[in-house]
């Protein structure tokens, strides 16, 4: 592992039933190389508008970040459609953030859905435009910001250590459905 970017934190959010409307638990898995170094926590509204706020938060105010080098997210939106707003992520925590997503995402349909269905779709799409496109690194998809291509390339690679997804946003993506249902099911 690259003695640089050591230090990770991935987050996911748990799983929701589709008719819920209040807050969605998002669990961030905390990395020093290959180990689980911690636990994050933080919630998020359905559809809202506080997911950069409330993971900056989460991150700034944690013991563990001085020692971090890089935020990854289980894609750019989490709790539904509450968009996070990369430069602000970065700026905010002073981090590399790199959205991590297996598939590429329709953004036709996205654009759809937002615009067609949910509240302020059109500040949330404007965010997902200013993220730039996913870029294929590493077997993966990618948005990024406040780092470089190499060096996220090697920072996925050297995470990649059960799978194509790096293993913070695995164990977070366990973490969440596991506190939340009971039991982890599906992965990452």
């Amino acid at each position: 592992m690259s003695k640089q970017l050591s230090h990770v934190v991935g987050f996911d959010d748990a799983p929701f039933a589709r008719s819920h409307r209040g807050d969605v638990l998002v669990a961030g898995a905390v990395f020093a190389g290959a180990r689980l170094d911690g636990v994050l926590s933080t919630r998020v509204r359905r559809d809202g508008a506080n997911a950069t706020g409330r993971l900056a938060a989460c991150i700034t105010a944690s013991k563990f970040h001085a020692q971090l080098h890089a935020v990854l997210l289980q894609g750019i939106a989490f709790a539904g459609f509450n968009v996070v707003d990369l430069e602000r992520l970065h700026r905010d925590t002073g981090l590399p953030v790199l959205v991590v997503a297996r598939r590429k995402p329709s953004l036709a349909a996205i654009r759809r859905a937002l615009l067609d269905h949910v509240p302020g779709g059109k500040r949330k799409w404007r965010l997902i435009e200013a993220a730039g496109p996913m870029e294929p690194l590493a077997g993966v998809f990618v948005q990024r910001q406040g780092i470089g291509e190499t060096q996220a390339r090697r920072l996925i690679e050297n995470l990649q250590i059960n799978g194509l997804m790096p293993e913070p946003l695995r164990v977070a993506h366990m973490i969440a459905g596991g506190v939340t249902t009971g039991k982890s099911r599906h992965r990452a």
